[in-house]
């Protein structure tokens, strides 16, 4: 008859005969493996990987606002796509804006915000143009539903401003 100790002791005869398992085991130990959340989602900070963490969550509330925009728009307001991307895409650098500077950034390379906001806003309209040729390549030519097309217009959108502000506006 199965039982779970039987089921225990399976496991522990393999974990026990198993020196690739107790390798990897003592390694984390070893390594002392430690997520400290408080780090991650309320200090400031200047590691690159944080941040590039903290502007994806960023990245993905300005998406929500931009894509659910172009939805309401385009369905409910009439709006031809790319008009309504355009305004959307707008709505998503706002909140993208207040957001990063805000939560991701800590140290900022321009002391005015408004020379700064022309500038992120200048990398957004960059990012617009990016949004504007991919969402029509994907539609147009490829024929892919537009609302894919903006899936896969705001990755790479999203990898062009992340690179582009880290470098030119925050450190």
């Amino acid at each position: 008859m199965y039982t779970l100790s039987t089921h225990s002791d399976g496991l522990r005869k393999f974990i026990d005969n198993n020196r690739a398992f107790q390798y990897f085991v003592e390694t984390l130990r070893g390594m002392n493996v430690k997520m400290d959340l408080t780090r991650l989602f309320k200090e400031k900070t200047d590691n690159t990987l944080v941040q590039l963490f903290r502007y994806t969550f960023v990245g993905g509330i300005a998406f929500l606002v931009d894509f659910g925009s172009l939805y309401l728009l385009t369905e409910f307001a009439g709006l031809h796509y790319l008009l309504s991307a355009m305004i959307a895409f707008v709505l998503g650098l706002a909140v993208n804006y207040l957001l990063s500077i805000l939560w991701v950034f800590s140290k900022r390379k321009v002391r005015s915000v408004s020379i700064e906001f022309s500038i992120f806003a200048f990398i957004g309209v960059i990012g617009l143009g990016l949004n504007e040729f991919f969402m029509w390549f994907f539609t147009e030519q490829v024929g892919t539903y537009y609302l894919i097309s903006k899936i896969l217009s705001a990755i790479l959108v999203y990898l062009w401003n992340f690179g582009a502000r880290k470098r030119i506006l925050f450190t």
